[in-house]
């Protein structure tokens, strides 16, 4: 296990689509492993694979309950509305305004390619469609309301 570098916005691999995810693998296992541990390292809650410069479908999320892996993550469902602070470990002292569903029910594999459903809400909605969105080729930039603002350094 490894913490990997961090790409940042205007690397072009942040605004590539990733590949679906057909088989576990030793490497996508490493990738897995390593993605986790980047992420703590970052004290991020969220990470996806194009983040680390690989084009595959898969992120890692943490909002404080453990680590959940989503391998290929389609959304299924999404109620509501939260307007909120964002940032992004890609756009390092930065954050801005953005709506995203209050709750959404995805469907998806686990690190042992079995389905799962996870429905979340609030900071984990938020969070899985924020990586959701890196898998397509996007950032919470292109939804900010108010433009990017500098996170203010604690002393």
């Amino acid at each position: 296990m490894a913490v990997r570098n961090i790409r940042q916005l205007g690397d072009s691999i942040l605004a590539k689509k990733c590949r679906e995810i057909k088989e576990i693998t030793p490497r996508l296992r490493e990738l897995i492993n390593d993605m986790k541990d980047t992420m703590y390292d970052a004290n991020g809650v969220g990470l996806a694979a194009p983040q680390v410069g690989v084009l595959k479908c898969v992120v890692v999320i943490d909002v404080g309950d453990g680590p959940i892996v989503l391998i290929n993550p389609r959304m299924l469902e999404s109620n509501g509305e939260q307007t909120g602070e964002e940032g992004c470990l890609s756009v390092p002292g930065k954050y801005g305004i953005v709506t995203r569903p209050m709750y959404v029910k995805i469907e998806a594999w686990d690190e042992n390619m079995e389905r799962i459903v996870v429905e979340g809400e609030e900071l984990l909605a938020r969070a899985i469609c924020h990586e959701m969105e890196h898998l397509e080729g996007h950032t919470y930039v292109e939804k900010v309301e108010d433009g990017l603002h500098d996170v203010e350094e604690e002393a």
